[in-house]
């Protein structure tokens, strides 16, 4: 387990072309959305005339637009902080200078995933503040004031803290004292922490930032509850959510899982659709649990996660990972003696969560088209539940309220849409009425 030079210049090499092709693809899909939008600014698709007007066409087109902008500038930055966390030294000069002030242990362990956290939301803060202050708020959809957003800000931030900082101190004792198979112990404590999360999120965390109300429009509960009927579908409870405090996007979703789930529609989505249009959104929610989406889901992010931590497992004990990715590696592995250094344990885990995101973001297609496959499922289980028409006529409206382009690059469709575009589903459906 000794020290390769050659693995460590190899994936230094390999580390950086992967950062730099990641950025060429993304700012190439960028402009081809940009130049395909602006394209087509200026006329409203034929298929759509009838129900959109040029307006609201041209905001959906600028605000993409905008937002595309945005993102150019986002891409890139995170790739120079991404180089410099590793190969430019960040994370090492961090890990070291934290080790002189606390000295190594546990404690030191957590400072080092607590400053990477804090550093990486400071540097994405002012990026994050345009998004909403500006972008949002131009095109009319920010309804957030800067004290919300702080009091949203301390909550999480003190939320994020009890929940994480525990989970994070087990798996960094567990990389310590487990052996060699410290990384299966670490998934399973990691997975039990996502079902509990899951089970607490409707009835615990969500109240923290919103309030939930009991739907009180008498005959639209009628109707979702004979629709849940039908469907098999049993929930804790139908209930609205204040949406609009933050935002004037619109949406409904399903929450929890067991006896603890729950239908939340957004205040803005109640205001926008008639209640043959909410029972037609609600019947495509229930199609994914029809399918058995989420929990397919849930089973594919499971396995990942296994696969992630075996991964981790083998990559902590190679001397080169560190080396290669800009951080010095601990003494022992350098001496190839085996064993989890106590000092590299926090360092792998954030050299791991920065890695493997550059690597796996080329099969992003697959799990797109597989999302876009489960969306048309979806729209099929609602045609046969509810009305076909009436689905039609809400995503209409939910496309120009939200300003959704309707003319998307197809390369950006392919790679990045986890929904279909607005005409592959309205194609499939009856004419609005």
């Amino acid at each position: 387990m000794a020290s390769h030079p050659d693995f460590s210049a190899s994936l230094s090499l390999l580390f950086a072309a992967a950062v730099l092709a990641q950025w060429l693809l993304r700012a190439w899909l960028v402009s081809r959305q940009v130049r395909h939008v602006a394209r087509h600014r200026n006329a409203v698709p034929a298929a759509f005339t009838r129900r959109i007007g040029l307006a609201a066409h041209q905001k959906a087109a600028d605000y993409t637009l905008a937002k595309a902008r945005v993102a150019l500038v986002d891409m890139t930055l995170s790739a120079v902080v991404l180089l410099g966390w590793t190969l430019l030294g960040g994370l090492d000069a961090l890990n070291q200078g934290l080790l002189a002030l606390l000295g190594p242990g546990l404690w030191q362990q957590l400072a080092l995933l607590a400053s990477f956290v804090v550093i990486s939301f400071a540097v994405e803060l002012p990026l994050s503040l345009y998004q909403t202050f500006v972008i949002e708020q131009r095109f009319g959809f920010n309804q957030m004031t800067p004290r919300l957003w702080l009091g949203d800000l301390v909550k999480s931030s003190l939320l994020g803290a009890a929940l994480g900082l525990p989970i994070a101190a087990l798996i960094l004792w567990l990389m310590g004292s487990a052996g060699s198979t410290w990384w299966l112990w670490a998934w399973a404590v990691w997975t039990g922490f996502g079902l509990l999360l899951m089970w607490i999120l409707p009835s615990f965390i969500a109240p923290l930032f919103n309030r939930f109300e009991p739907l009180a429009d008498g005959a639209l509960k009628d109707r979702v509850t004979a629709l849940m009927q039908r469907c098999g579908f049993t929930a804790k409870g139908l209930f609205v959510m204040d949406g609009s405090r933050r935002s004037a996007h619109a949406n409904a979703y399903f929450t929890g899982f067991g006896h603890s789930k729950r239908v939340v529609f957004f205040d803005t989505l109640l205001r926008q659709l008639d209640g043959d249009e909410v029972e037609a959104v609600l019947a495509h929610e229930l199609g994914h649990f029809r399918h058995r989406h989420l929990l397919k889901r849930m089973l594919l992010m499971f396995a990942t996660s296994l696969a992630g931590f075996a991964l981790l497992g083998w990559l902590s004990q190679q001397a080169w990972f560190y080396a290669g990715l800009g951080v010095r590696p601990p003494l022992e592995l350098a001496l190839g003696q085996a064993g989890m250094p106590l000092e590299s344990q926090a360092a792998a885990l954030v050299l791991f969560l920065l890695a493997v995101p550059v690597f796996s973001f080329f099969i992003t297609p697959l799990f797109s088209a597989l999302s876009r496959r489960d969306e048309f499922e979806a729209d099929a289980y609602a045609m046969e539940q509810a009305s076909g028409a009436h689905l039609a006529s809400a995503l209409l409206k939910l496309y120009e309220d939200n300003a959704s382009t309707l003319t998307p690059d197809p390369w950006y469709v392919g790679f990045y849409y986890s929904h279909p575009p607005a005409l592959a589903r309205l194609e499939r459906m009856p004419p609005p009425p």
